[in-house]
């Protein structure tokens, strides 16, 4: 049991019963508490509209993917407020498999992964002085010809490719990816040593105006604050797609796929908590939404419940379509 690891459980502000509301099961709801950002914001919003709408108690149980994800088929988790569909770790398709879990609704279904630049670079930006950069420059085939706009100041005469940290996922398909479409000959393939580092060098490069040729996802903060357009691939092919990630001499590439966001539940937990779970079914978000809500969080330097108070605060149009009206109103008067 994941409860017997030793992992300590998180309290979230309240865990007061609301006085007006009796809650459906007589235990907290316990929720996965994936460790990235909009996961948690997502934990926070539903964590206070679920203690203060349906006067229940909730906590969280701190960790990685997959020993969560594991966790929510033996029963120790309720709700994981993340599930990548199109990218299910295994964990969580053998417990489907075995119907202990399911998913119940889409968070959302438009999440995005690409090479960007950042968007003045084609079209510049009369606000800030900046002059079109490369106004013809739209999809990856482009980019031969501007290898020296996005010149690497280690390597004069190449350009630079911001790819992801040695070790992920996504470094690998856009190693191949550079192979693939002949651009590791006038491209440095340039690995940041961290997450942290390559947000820091694509928001450097957008504070300055400068030019960035980089890859990233949504959503983040990074996509919230700073308006990167996507460069355009061959449409998405799951068999090449597949074989970016283990083939050691590519000839062909292909668009990441845009990935559909779902929320996850045992299935015990289902059958307990039926108004629960048709709210849970109902949480309904978008790739801006959320990127905007975490660029609040960089931007404030805030907290994930903090960043789920400012959006049930100022998007009420929102969350009220997620619950009955009592549940908003017992909702709007603890905030």
């Amino acid at each position: 049991m994941l409860m017997a690891a030793g992992l300590a459980f998180t309290q979230f502000s309240s865990t007061a019963q609301a006085q007006d509301a009796t809650c459906e099961i007589d235990r907290p709801v316990m929720f996965a508490g994936l460790n990235y950002d909009s996961a948690l914001f997502h934990n926070a919003v539903a964590r206070f509209i679920i203690e203060k709408g349906y006067g229940c108690k909730t906590d969280a149980l701190p960790g990685d993917v997959i020993p969560l994800l594991t966790g929510t088929g033996k029963g120790d988790i309720d709700v994981v407020m993340e599930i990548w569909r199109d990218n299910v770790a295994e964990a969580w398709t053998k417990a489907e498999a075995a119907g202990t879990v399911s998913q119940i609704g889409v968070n959302f279904n438009d999440a995005v992964e690409g090479w960007f630049v950042p968007r003045y670079v084609i079209e510049g930006d009369a606000k800030r002085g900046i002059e079109p950069m490369a106004p013809d420059l739209k999809s990856v085939d482009d980019l031969p010809k501007y290898a020296d706009l996005f010149e690497d100041a280690e390597e004069p005469g190449k350009g630079r490719f911001y790819n992801c940290p040695s070790g992920w996922v996504c470094e690998k398909v856009n190693s191949s990816k550079l192979m693939a479409y002949d651009l590791d000959e006038s491209f440095t393939n340039f690995r940041p040593g961290t997450g942290a580092a390559l947000s820091a060098a694509i928001a450097s490069a957008h504070k300055r105006g400068k030019p960035a040729l980089y890859y990233y996802w949504g959503p983040t903060w990074v996509m919230g604050l700073y308006d990167s357009y996507r460069l355009e691939e061959p449409d998405y092919d799951k068999a090449i797609f597949d074989a970016l990630k283990t083939d050691e001499n590519p000839t062909k590439a292909t668009a990441y796929p845009q990935s559909t966001v779902t929320v996850g539940v045992n299935s015990d937990f289902k059958k307990s908590a039926p108004k629960l779970i048709d709210f849970l079914t109902q949480y309904e978000t978008s790739n801006a939404l959320v990127s905007e809500m975490l660029a609040y969080m960089q931007e404030n330097n805030e907290k994930p419940d903090g960043a789920a108070m400012y959006f049930l605060k100022s998007k009420p149009d929102v969350w009220k379509a997620w619950v009955p009206d009592d549940v908003a109103a017992r909702v709007e008067s603890a905030m």
